[in-house]
């Protein structure tokens, strides 16, 4: 048999303890950004459709061509702009890559000339 008098064990209370879905102070290090480092201050993904960007030129070519041919000369600009858009946004990335991977040969050139250089000094030392 259930009985449904009222149960005061503290099993109400636990259920939502002070957490409807406001940050506490314990949580804010998961919501906020660090700017304390402001020097090498980038975006990961300069834009929001880096990752569709070839596929967003091809759309609005194709869309700017159907409204051309539709006669519609106005929105075809319109649409050519939005490829435009996205053509530069590609070219921003792939240079963005570019200087990533000039950048990862130089440090991995500098570490390789710091050990031949400490293997030097070492066999300087010993002789």
């Amino acid at each position: 048999m259930v009985t449904f008098r009222n149960n005061n064990n503290g099993r109400r209370n636990n259920f939502r303890r002070d957490n409807r879905g406001f940050k506490s102070n314990g949580d804010r290090s998961k919501y906020s950004t660090n700017f304390s480092n402001t020097e090498n201050f980038q975006r990961k993904s300069p834009g929001r459709n880096n990752h569709n960007a070839s596929k967003l030129i091809e759309k609005y070519n194709n869309l700017a061509r159907e409204a051309l041919s539709g006669g519609d000369k106005i929105l075809s600009e319109n649409y050519f702009q939005h490829a435009d858009h996205f053509t530069r946004i590609l070219s921003e990335q792939e240079m963005y890559k570019k200087k990533k991977q000039a950048e990862n040969v130089v440090s991995t050139l500098e570490i390789d000339h710091k050990s031949e250089t400490s293997t030097v000094n070492e066999i300087e030392k010993k002789s």
